[in-house]
């Protein structure tokens, strides 16, 4: 099996590239739909031009406490996924849309599932544990998952390619529409900023990112807020959107140059809780030696890298301010006298999928 169609159903969109042998893309695809949900009818209308593919590998951002690695899709495994949507509401009924279109469309196909969260299966107990009710972490799995981990795990190998060594202590800053930190050493997760869900940590395009749980609960007693409409806040009207009316950040940041007040602390906002928050990285790997930024706003948001590494001097990270505004695809934007390399990466979540996609039918 060479050949692997990738489905990448994001919060916004659906990602469709079918890779050779080599990784490379040889046909791609992107998709909108209703509230990012595609129907079968658009997914096969946008593979008629695509060449064959002998599997397909899905990007699924919930694995829960049951799926530590890729597993074949089965109707078990199915119904697993679907128990685990509440966990990941923007997301989970996304990817299991797309797979069930391509049983459809593809029905002798094997399929393959691949987890965000597996990344940060091993994560240490310290890290990964809250500090609630014991009976809360035993009878109800609360734990902290971690996210994006398909994408932590490509770039933290390229990372390496790119240094030609280990890239040491390693901070990975995935930022797009979702947005997270990993704390990468020796290719496994010791920290993350995404928790029991995609809404804890930064400050993202919808999702607020991390709030105090006793405005929540404010909200719910004395707000005249029910349960829907906090789901709907937090999710779908926080973040750059609640700050500024705009989830993008190439426009954000636009009027933010123009002298837009509500953009201004909007960028503000996102910096703020960026910087420190790669500071508490660095903390929990003891020192930071390259940092890697990737993702959306990570790859093409010149100001966004700048404004992150204006407040890490004490980490000893230096920026080059020409290469950074030069940076296209895979760089480094590392200054002069800087003790930490400064990447900007690509995301390739597709060949990470790909990767893992023909592993798990290898091992059937």
């Amino acid at each position: 099996m060479t050949r692997v169609l990738v489905v990448n159903c994001g919060s916004s969109s659906v990602k469709l590239r079918l890779l050779d042998h080599h990784n490379e893309v040889t046909d791609s695809h992107d998709l909108t739909g209703v509230e990012g949900t595609v129907s079968a009818g658009a997914m096969e209308e946008a593979l008629l031009g695509f060449g064959a593919f002998d599997a397909i590998g899905h990007r699924v951002v919930h694995g829960g406490p049951d799926f530590t690695g890729p597993a074949l899709v089965t109707p078990a495994v199915l119904e697993r996924l679907r128990a685990l949507t509440d966990l990941a509401p923007l997301h989970q009924p996304k990817a299991l849309a797309g797979i069930d279109a391509l049983q459809h469309l593809a029905p002798g196909t094997p399929q393959a599932v691949c987890f965000d969260t597996a990344f940060h299966a091993g994560l240490p107990a310290a890290a990964a544990t809250y500090a609630v009710p014991a009976r809360w972490r035993e009878r109800l799995g609360v734990r902290r998952y971690g996210f994006h981990g398909l994408s932590y795990a490509y770039a933290a190998r390229r990372a390496a390619e790119l240094a030609g060594t280990d890239p040491g202590r390693l901070v990975i800053a995935h930022l797009g529409a979702g947005a997270s930190l990993a704390a990468v050493r020796n290719g496994r997760s010791v920290d993350t900023t995404m928790g029991f869900t995609p809404l804890e940590g930064l400050v993202m395009a919808t999702r607020s990112g991390d709030v105090d749980p006793g405005l929540l609960v404010w909200l719910l007693r004395h707000g005249g807020l029910n349960q829907a409409e906090l789901n709907t806040g937090l999710e779908r009207e926080g973040g750059l959107v609640g700050l500024t009316g705009d989830s993008d950040m190439r426009a954000v940041a636009a009027r933010a140059d123009a002298g837009d007040r509500d953009a201004v602390l909007g960028v503000e906002v996102y910096l703020h809780r960026l910087r420190a928050k790669i500071a508490a990285m660095a903390a929990a790997l003891g020192g930071l030696d390259t940092l890697v930024f990737t993702g959306g706003i990570g790859e093409h948001q010149p100001r966004v890298r700048a404004g992150a590494l204006d407040g890490l001097g004490f980490l000893g990270a230096r920026l080059d301010r020409t290469a950074n505004d030069a940076a296209r695809g895979d760089a480094e934007v590392t200054g002069s006298g800087s003790r930490v390399r400064v990447l900007v990466l690509t995301a390739r979540e597709e060949v990470q999928v790909a990767e893992e996609t023909r592993t798990t039918l290898r091992a059937r």
